[in-house]
């Protein structure tokens, strides 16, 4: 029975389709036809000075479009995302996951929406999901390695920024426009749906969105816990009675229990275009409930049997199963024009506001823990012409607020106030050759209501250098220096984090972390052939991770409290070495009159100690390669990922086995009959065909909440 907000979700899409023939002038085009969308995958719009393609960026930034967002699509970005070369997921099930940037993530990756900050709760904690989940979004953006010249230094590790297209810039081509989304996945018995649709009158143009997820608890295909795991518990209780343990391992196989996700978020902006100006205001709000995998087994379920959010079916089954209920109000307001005032061309300005809070149940009617996060963030960024000197200016703030409020809350409220100043400068000669650099000044305080005010200067600054010729080839070289200041976590915890299954402690005197990056990169473009290297060696002085360690409990030195081990945040200084290889090929008309597409990549990264021991929670090297063949009417593919072992954890981890999947997907491409706009399909995939059991390295889990088995999913896209 289709829940009530994804009928709702279904509905409009049919309304939506019905009125695209009669409004959006749907039309029969050729492949490569001139009335296909323009492809905007290479430009980068993420970042600080003028926009540029990812072919004259020296980091390795790349765009993923709607095509490839509604082809990855899972319920929570990092899991999305895991496929791009670089990127990983800390993967808490299937509701929660954040993205890993060449090994670093949470604190020292951030996630934008529109270039300003999601202020979520969701770098606090990897069972916090990220409000949002680009199950709307137009582009998603990615910048890997240094960004803090652009947005400061929780951006030490990269940017993942999610465009939603709700204010937009420029006048759409027709009066009315959009697209509707809707699948249902065999893994989970899920369904989910989204509808976007723009409407534009003279200088006027509203876009509406609205979308919706119902995901059950997943199916896998052997044991929740992982092999690893069971024999050390069996090597520690070696000679007790076994049986009630094998039993528990018996009633968690098969599915994840307590892994559901429900989500709904209805959004709308309002933009006015002029010739040389815009301006628009957006209003999002998103609503989530989740449960919280890894933590209740033997409850009676029959295997493969999907646990419901609903309190009702919580009491039939007897369960007390913790889950989460988030919400969050966002409005943003955004606006630019084109300037002739001496050296400034461009002003640019954006700010958000949003409201967000989420309560963690023990069961349903018992509210256990509750954060509250709201806050405001503003950017305004003058772009200069200092005669062949091209950058900008800019100025960035954030007042923003977490707090935390039960027993075991392990987080007491801080108020955090951040200010940046930043300029940027590029030069480019005729003869290909281009330099950059730039520079940026934080202060950053935050407020602690027991632990008082920790304040900190923050400095970053970088420069690039690089030669391309006219042959396709492209060389650059880039130094940056980056400060951060720690999270609230990281300073102010205390408590039983019983999420992570940890106790963790903070720790108030921990000093700045500065990072010195060093990255070469190196291109090649050819006619429908391009290939190219990102390598880097980062060395962190202070770098902040959670470690096993101890602490003073009821007068005694103890590594346990409450039955949970403790966890320390300590600093001390890191080296990271790692790159990112990749070659993508187009051949049109090639064998079987297809137009083919082939796609690979390498990224693997090391992290050690200064003082000996690895870096917790790192990626294994991976190997990404996909083979796509369009038909016109017809297309088709399949991916391939290959992950190693993680021979390398980090204290108090067990290693980590690698995994090889395999992807297949086709469509229907509809437009081809004279059915919506070019993307409109009809589409089947089987997602990890083998059914191979996969476990994250970076995910705090990986040994009791493994990646969804076999999943089949057929849907259907519209565009308008």
């Amino acid at each position: 029975m289709l829940s009530s907000s994804i009928r709702r979700t279904l509905a409009a899409t049919l309304i939506a389709g019905t009125s695209s023939f009669a409004l959006a002038h749907a039309q029969t085009t050729d492949k490569g036809g001139e009335d296909e969308p323009e492809t905007l995958s290479t430009v980068i719009v993420t970042g600080v000075g003028p926009q540029r393609e990812t072919d004259e960026m020296i980091g390795n930034a790349s765009a993923v479009t709607r095509d490839d967002i509604v082809q990855s699509l899972s319920a929570s970005l990092g899991n999305s995302l895991d496929n791009q070369p670089g990127v990983s997921t800390t993967h808490f099930g299937q509701a929660a996951s954040r993205p890993v940037l060449r090994g670093l993530g949470a604190e020292r990756v951030l996630v934008l929406t529109n270039g300003i900050g999601v202020i979520d709760a969701s770098a606090a904690s990897p069972d916090h999901q990220v409000a949002g989940d680009g199950i709307d979004a137009d582009k998603i953006e990615i910048l890997r390695g240094p960004a803090a010249l652009a947005y400061g230094g929780q951006a030490i590790g990269g940017v993942v920024n999610v465009i939603d297209g709700l204010i937009v810039e420029d006048l759409p081509d027709e009066p009315v426009s959009g697209e509707a989304y809707g699948a249902v996945n065999g893994v989970n018995d899920g369904e989910e749906g989204a509808l976007k649709t723009r409407f534009a009158t003279g200088p006027f143009v509203l876009t509406l969105s609205a979308s919706a997820r119902d995901f059950g608890d997943y199916d896998i295909p052997g044991f929740a816990e992982s092999a690893r795991l069971m024999a050390s518990e069996e090597h520690e209780h070696e000679g007790e009675e076994t049986h009630e343990g094998e039993e528990e391992h018996e009633e968690s196989r098969g599915t994840v229990e307590n892994s559901f996700v429900e989500t709904n978020s209805l959004a709308a902006g309002l933009s006015w275009v002029g010739d040389k100006a815009f301006a628009g205001i957006a209003v999002r709000r998103q609503e989530s409930t989740y449960g919280l995998p890894g933590h209740a087994h033997g409850d009676g379920h029959d295997e493969g049997e999907a646990a419901d959010p609903a309190e009702e079916d919580h009491e039939a089954h007897g369960e007390e199963l913790p889950f989460i209920d988030l919400e969050q109000t966002r409005i943003d307001l955004r606006a630019g024009a084109d300037l002739s005032a001496g050296p400034f061309t461009r002003i640019a300005g954006n700010m958000s506001f949003a409201d967000y809070d989420h309560t963690e149940f023990e069961a349903p009617g018992e509210p256990g823990t509750r954060y509250e996060s709201d806050g405001a963030e503003a950017r305004i960024e003058l772009g200069t012409a200092f005669g062949e000197l091209e950058g900008a200016i800019g100025l960035q703030a954030l007042d923003k607020t977490l707090d935390a409020f039960g027993d075991e809350a392990f987080i007491t409220r801080t108020d955090t106030v951040s200010t940046g100043l930043f300029a940027y400068q590029t030069r480019e000669w005729d003869n290909g050759f281009g330099i950059e650099g730039g520079l940026r000044y934080d202060l950053t305080e935050l407020d602690n209501v027991n632990a008082g005010i920790k304040s900190f200067d923050l400095f970053s600054g970088s420069f690039g250098l690089h030669q391309h010729w006219e042959s396709g080839w492209f060389v650059g070289g880039q130094v940056s220096l980056t400060e951060r200041a720690p999270n609230e976590s990281e300073l102010f915890a205390d408590g039983a984090h019983l999420a992570t299954s940890q106790y963790e402690v903070g720790d108030a005197t921990l000093e700045k972390e500065r990072g010195l990056n060093i990255e070469g990169t190196l291109r090649w473009r050819g006619d429908g052939f391009s290939a190219g290297a990102n390598l880097f060696y980062t060395h962190f002085d202070g770098f902040i991770y959670l470690a096993p360690g101890s602490v003073m409990h009821d007068g005694a030195l103890v590594d346990e409290v409450d039955g949970l081990p403790v966890y320390l945040f300590s600093q001390q200084d890191a080296n990271f070495t790692g790159g990112e290889v990749y070659a993508d090929y187009e051949l049109n008309d090639g064998p079987a009159g297809a137009d083919w597409t082939a796609r690979a990549s390498v990224d693997l990264v090391s992290a050690e100690l200064g003082g000996g021991g690895n870096v917790p929670l790192m990626p294994p090297v991976t190997f990404n390669a996909s083979l796509d063949a369009d038909w016109g009417l017809v297309s088709a593919g399949a991916s391939l990922s290959v992950a190693g072992d993680q021979d390398d954890p980090g204290e108090g981890e067990l290693p980590t086995d690698g995994y090889t999947t395999l992807d297949l997907r086709t469509a229907l491409n509809v437009s081809d009959w004279g059915i919506g706009r070019p993307g409109t399909q009809l589409f089947l995939d089987v997602r990890n065909v083998t059914d191979e059991e996969v476990r994250y390295a970076t995910s705090v889990l990986k040994d009791t909440v493994p990646a969804p088995g076999r999943n089949v999913r057929a849907g259907v896209r519209l565009v308008f």
